[in-house]
């Protein structure tokens, strides 16, 4: 499961799903709606990869690998790639990334029932953690720093207002809130 949907919360709608007792198409649905995330990502990583004679169907299948650590160390590393090398970069990094991740996720499985719930809760703590550290890492400018500082600002008055939709609505705030504070900042700026 982990190689052909590697983003986790993807993993863990669909293993809800499964527990729920949902329909396969009510699962597919919820699963792809959670990688919509990645939508953005993808987009902005693809004209980067594409070279004069790049095919399509590469760009799709390359498309499968981008998640949070693949577009980071993309984004980071492609400029400084020739063009025409790119496409085999991200293809060796991306499907390196996700075979070791799929072992990886394997073992930690077999050995979960072995870890005291300290550890276990460590573990899991880890992964917000790397999200939030690569991703203020990787932001361009201010405003994508911006949006995480906001987003986990109004994250607790967006659970208190409707907890159902607590992520989605701190999520839209706060990149509304950081895109029009770096258009003012950007067009008070000196040039």
């Amino acid at each position: 499961m982990v190689f052909s949907i590697w983003a986790l919360p993807a993993n863990l709608i669909l293993l809800g799903s499964i527990t729920a007792g949902l329909s396969l198409v009510a699962t597919a649905f919820a699963v792809g709606l959670s990688s919509l995330r990645l939508m953005p990502m993808v987009m902005s990583l693809m004209p980067d990869l594409r070279a004069k004679r790049t095919r399509t169907s590469t760009l799709l299948v390359l498309s499968h690998f981008v998640a949070v650590t693949a577009w980071v160390v993309a984004m980071e590393r492609l400029p400084d790639i020739p063009r025409r090398y790119r496409t085999a970069f991200f293809a060796g990094f991306g499907i390196t990334l996700t075979v070791i991740n799929t072992l990886i996720v394997a073992f930690a499985f077999n050995l979960m029932g072995q870890f005291p719930a300290l550890v276990t809760g460590a573990l899991a703590f880890l992964t917000p953690v790397y999200f939030l550290t690569s991703l203020y890492g990787s932001a361009r400018d201010v405003t994508g720093r911006l949006a995480l500082f906001l987003g986990m600002v109004a994250i607790v008055p967006a659970n208190r207002l409707a907890p159902d939709f607590d992520i989605l609505i701190a999520g839209i705030a706060a990149g509304l809130a950081s895109l029009v504070i770096g258009r003012l900042v950007a067009s008070r700026s000196p040039e």
